[in-house]
């Protein structure tokens, strides 16, 4: 390990556990970053977004949708 990076890590970790938190999801998100990806990521979004305003869809509660899902399960 480089000296400069011995630093960095010296340094991040003196900051406070939810600091260091979102320095981790930012480094892994940095990681994963594929422009394709993202781009599928932000179109789907849109569509799901218009659905819902066309009224195409109805928006369900999280412990709707995983009831939902764990009767398709039980199946």
């Amino acid at each position: 390990m480089s000296t400069s990076l011995e630093v960095l890590e010296a340094e991040v970790l003196k900051l406070d556990p939810a600091d260091r938190s979102h320095l981790l999801e930012r480094l892994i998100a940095s990681l994963d970053a594929d422009p394709e990806v993202e781009e599928a990521w932000a179109l789907e979004a849109d569509r799901r977004e218009a659905s819902l305003a066309s009224g195409a869809v109805a928006e369900v509660s999280a412990k709707e949708a995983m009831n939902r899902l764990r009767q398709r399960l039980v199946r």
